[in-house]
């Protein structure tokens, strides 16, 4: 058996952690471990989200997450502390965030100096502060409305070298919070919608990933219509299982227009409801319930993104109607599978990959000209690699490339295909320039695209042409 390679890549960690854990467990155990919960629940978790952190993994008193950027993490380390501060929890925690190289393990938890650091920092943090490395500093300084104060060299426990650090000075949170969470975005100079998740109202929670595939697909739609401002799926799922006040929704994601909806898939027919809201006014606009055949399915959302961009924009051509109508599957079980595997891939574990690349041969088994099936498929094998989860490393990159560009062969203007070859092509491949022309035409193609640029970035970080951390999809 050939020894694995380890994997390494470049991450921001933040590390949190409850002040004085122990002391309030023995004066109160069930209403402490209750009240961290609802932390972890209401503030933490929402706010790794809202800033595509990922949770590492917690402890009983405390939480690791790694972001793609250390401005992301400065931003969600500022948002939690403010959370806490505005609220009325008993609880305070300690923040520390580092830019450092991490080991990935085989189950996709990080090991390395890059996580000690975090962590030695959280603990020397203020009670309720926030204290960075040097090497976050030197990513967000200038670039974050906030204010730092340097803390100097500080000898950490267990790491060799001092580590000088900084602490977001006192107050700045407040200014920072107050921008980034609290104030609407920038006015965007053109009309602005965040599709809400769609309820399930089959009866059958198995039906969840139907309603959620739904809602994505119409997402997808409408961002190809590129004087329209679509917000990415990861940002409107924040608000998924929740009672939502539109015009909230509407001043924290920074958009005109909602939509929202439910979904009822059953006896071979599917039925969407949906409405449409000014969030600014609260004033619905449009209403309407579609029911169609499940065979029909693709042209119930066809006809759902038609209503709704005409609401917004009742001078639309046709043309660009019809420009922004995508082939679709011709094989309903093939397109099922699809919609079962996107569910899948959100588990980002070594079973959840395994059972998505499962599901995506599957529906390309029935429909070899399914775009999606394909690149969800060259995407399973790619993560596969990246994360360490593959036990044959050497046939996912080849079954990775390979669907990559049959993705491509089907459409060589899908700026999904365009995205996923781009990214195979840069870490498999190494040709970084026809990678980098790739994804170039993948945002070119669809603007709105968040996986596009998401990609590109990616992409342009493994030719040496931008900082950032991994490549993984």
């Amino acid at each position: 058996m050939t020894e694995q390679r380890v994997q390494r890549r470049l991450a921001a960690i933040l590390a949190a952690d409850v002040v004085g854990y122990s002391a309030l467990m023995q004066r109160g155990e069930e209403a402490t471990y209750a009240e961290f919960e609802r932390l972890k629940r209401e503030v933490i978790e929402p706010s790794l989200s809202r800033h595509d952190g990922r949770l590492i993994k917690t402890t009983g008193d405390g939480a690791l997450a790694e972001f793609a950027s250390p401005s992301a993490a400065v931003r969600c380390a500022v948002e939690i502390q403010e959370s806490i501060a505005s609220g009325r929890s008993s609880l305070k925690l300690r923040i520390g965030v580092n830019l450092g190289e991490v080991i990935v393990g085989a189950d996709g938890d990080l090991f390395g100096d890059g996580i000690n650091i975090a962590v030695r920092l959280e603990g020397t943090a203020d009670p309720g502060g926030i204290l960075i490395s040097e090497k976050v500093y030197s990513e967000v300084e200038g670039k974050l409305d906030a204010g730092f104060e340097d803390r100097g060299e500080q000898q950490l426990k267990n790491i060799s070298k001092p580590v000088r650090a900084y602490a977001v000075r006192a107050g700045a949170r407040s200014a920072l919070t107050e921008r980034l969470s609290a104030a609407p975005p920038p006015p965007i100079d053109k009309p602005s919608i965040a599709v809400l998740p769609f309820e399930n109202m089959s009866g059958d929670p198995e039906q969840e990933y139907f309603a959620d595939g739904m809602v994505e697909e119409i997402i997808t739609a409408l961002s190809r219509f590129k004087w329209l401002f679509v917000i990415a799926r990861n940002s409107s799922f924040t608000f998924k299982g929740k009672a939502v006040d539109v015009k909230e929704v509407g001043r924290r994601l920074g958009v005109r227009y909602v939509l929202e909806g439910s979904v009822r898939k059953s006896a071979g027919k599917v039925r969407i409801a949906g409405q449409l809201i000014d969030a600014v006014t609260g004033a619905h606009i449009w209403a309407d319930r579609f029911e169609r055949d499940l065979t029909d399915v693709f042209a119930l959302q066809d006809e759902l993104t038609v209503a709704v961009v005409s609401a917004i924009h009742p001078k639309l051509l046709q043309t660009e109607i019809e420009m922004a109508t995508r082939r679709r599957p011709e094989n309903l079980t093939a397109y099922d599978l699809y919609l079962r595997a996107v569910q899948k891939s959100s588990l980002r574990t070594r079973e959840g990959f395994a059972e998505m690349i499962r599901l995506a041969h599957r529906a390309l088994d029935l429909d070899l000209r399914s775009i999606s099936a394909a690149v969800i498929a060259a995407s399973g094998h790619y993560n596969n690699v990246v994360l360490g989860f593959s036990t044959d490393p050497q046939f996912d990159r080849s079954e990775a490339i390979r669907l990559a560009r049959l993705a491509l062969s089907l459409d060589e203007n899908d700026e999904r295909a365009l995205s996923t070859a781009g990214l195979v092509t840069a870490v498999f491949i190494g040709d970084h320039e026809t990678a980098i022309d790739f994804v170039d035409r993948a945002v070119a193609t669809n603007p709105n695209s968040h996986s596009a640029w998401n990609y590109r970035g990616w992409v342009y970080q493994v030719a040496g042409r931008a900082r950032g951390s991994n490549s993984e999809l």
